[in-house]
């Protein structure tokens, strides 16, 4: 099979062996992956990743020895592998199990090859009714619900998410169901208009950010939901936080973040992170059409152009690059 490596050289498209499963997995005809954030760190050296990358994918099942009733369905999938015996995994929470695998990111080849294999338990079936396109927003999707379900979110409160990357719009787009009154700030108008056609508030500011002015213009607010993609998107999101109101931070970068925890202290701020999120809950969001990812979406290219693609992607400004099969 043909499969994009992550080494030392960058990118390069490989020939490799499909990979063999055992009772406990599926293999996966790899149909469309999205390119994340995330792989773009990789490449940069986060996590010390080397290998297959990938892990916003769907595809459909071609091996499943433990239940064969599913071969032939599409799917999407949990992308975190826990060993199975730890505290945290006999709790139901292998996502911070210490010796967790993460398909695409840590220990486990991605969605960049024409097939990969997945533990059965990490399967989730997909609606009929969700295109390839939207269902390949699942694992990024219930990675911005995620957010309603860390903190309880209401539409007395005021709530902003700073960034209006792909990641920063989803959440904005998934979070307006929770608070009416929510606010995206980012400097990409035709991404703030994406936003602003759902209803949602929005506020364009230059580069470097005036969050100061923000802060001036619209007031301290109760929620601060950092999504940047910047190191130093955390100090920015304290600066127009309230005293005792909530940061959550959703930027994953290998730059390191110097955070004025003076400030966090004397202000008795909760600042909590925020990562993957509920697939069960991101496709019953798209099934019953609360979010709409299609606009997010800002090319599609062949496999055989995945460089062209990933180049697209580091582009700054660039939506959502998806990759077909």
């Amino acid at each position: 099979m043909r499969a994009v490596l992550f080494g030392d050289s960058g990118l390069s498209m490989i020939k490799k062996p499909i990979p063999k499963i055992n009772q406990r997995e599926v293999l996966v005809k790899v149909k469309m992956v999205g390119i994340c954030n995330t792989d773009i760190e990789l490449i940069k050296g986060y996590y010390g990743f080397k290998g297959v990358a990938g892990h916003e994918f769907v595809g459909i099942i071609e091996q499943s020895p433990q239940k064969p009733e599913i071969i032939g369905k599409r799917i999407v999938g949990d992308i975190n592998r826990g060993c199975g015996a730890c505290v945290w995994c006999m709790r139901g929470d292998g996502r911070h199990c210490p010796a967790r695998q993460i398909v695409g990111i840590a220990g486990w080849d991605g969605a960049f090859a024409e097939y990969m294999k997945l533990p059965l338990i990490n399967v989730r079936i997909v609606d009929d009714n969700i295109p390839d396109e939207c269902a390949v927003f699942s694992e990024p999707l219930a990675a911005a619900l995620e957010i309603s379900q860390q903190i309880h979110i209401t539409n007395n409160q005021r709530v902003i998410v700073l960034g209006d990357g792909k990641l920063g719009l989803l959440i904005a787009l998934g979070l307006r169901h929770f608070n009416h009154r929510l606010i995206l700030v980012g400097k990409h108008k035709e991404k703030l208009r994406i936003a602003a056609e759902h209803n949602i508030g929005t506020i364009c500011i230059g580069a470097p950010y005036d969050f100061e002015n923000i802060a001036r213009k619209e007031g301290l607010f109760d929620i601060v939901i950092e999504a940047t993609g910047k190191a130093e998107g955390i100090n920015d999101a304290l600066k127009i936080v309230r005293p005792e109101g909530i940061i959550v931070a959703k930027t994953t970068s290998r730059d390191f973040s110097k955070i004025d925890m003076a400030k966090a202290v004397v202000d008795e701020i909760s600042i909590i992170g925020s990562r993957c999120g509920d697939i069960d809950l991101a496709l019953s969001f798209l099934r019953n059409k609360l979010v709409d990812p299609m606009p997010l979406i800002d090319s599609i290219y062949p496999f055989e152009k995945f460089s062209e693609a990933f180049e697209r992607a580091v582009t700054p400004g660039a939506k959502k690059v998806l990759v077909r099969f």
